[in-house]
């Protein structure tokens, strides 16, 4: 029980810190959201309270921007989200969607839009787009990451 209570308390202190580094700037939500989701690959629902009095808003503000931004999430997101948009599924993306998901699971999920469609098909993975995407190159993309886990 200590390291759990441990955990949460360096949880808030890491998001006291990141708050308080941009709570001076103009619209300090979306950078603090941005570095918080970057450190805990989420942000912490607890934390909605703590980043709402650190930049004086409030709780229904800071939740109805994590909400509105398909980036932001209360969860551990996917591992890889492939673009069903139209050009990307004219260039082969529901097999890829199909492919990526037998290799991952529930670890991969549909967006309808990444915005690079010249460069369809495209993927993200582990936050990271990648155009033009051919079933060899989303296998060599996952086995890359397989091996640096």
């Amino acid at each position: 029980m200590p390291s759990n209570s441990n955990a949460l308390e360096s949880d808030s202190s890491l998001i006291k810190t990141i708050t308080e580094k941009h709570r001076h700037q103009p619209g300090a939500l979306l950078p603090v959201l941005h570095e918080i989701q970057a450190s805990f690959g989420f942000i912490p629902k607890d934390a909605v309270k703590q980043i709402a009095e650190g930049l004086n808003l409030s709780r229904a503000e800071v939740h109805g921007v994590i909400s509105f931004y398909h980036d932001f999430r209360y969860t551990a997101g996917p591992q890889a989200r492939v673009c069903m948009g139209e050009a990307c599924q004219s260039m082969g993306s529901a097999a890829l969607l199909d492919r990526a998901k037998a290799l991952l699971g529930d670890g991969v999920e549909p967006v309808y839009c990444i915005g690079n469609c010249a460069c369809a098909p495209n993927i993200e993975v582990d936050h990271v787009y990648h155009g033009r995407v051919s079933p060899e190159v989303l296998d060599a993309l996952l086995k890359k990451r397989e091996a640096a886990a």
